[in-house]
């Protein structure tokens, strides 16, 4: 594995167990509540998970252009 794939592999992982646990929240909290109680609670996880879904892209992005510090810009 290269060294570009070895720094992949922290933000992959701690995507997938964001997008988990926000999934465990979603069906934990509404299982007893009404249709509109679950899609007004569902929106919150969902976007999150959408953000961290994007975050963890531009991440790679910056892996794959070179710049390996995510702090290089500060």
């Amino acid at each position: 594995m290269t060294d570009h794939g070895k720094k992949k592999i922290a933000p992959i992982v701690i995507t997938i167990v964001m997008i988990l646990y926000y999934a465990l929240y979603f069906g934990i909290l509404v299982v007893s509540l009404p249709t509109i109680g679950k899609i007004a609670l569902g929106v919150i996880p969902l976007l999150l998970a959408i953000a961290s879904i994007y975050v963890c892209v531009q991440r790679m992005r910056e892996i794959d252009g070179g710049e390996e510090d995510d702090l290089g810009d500060y």
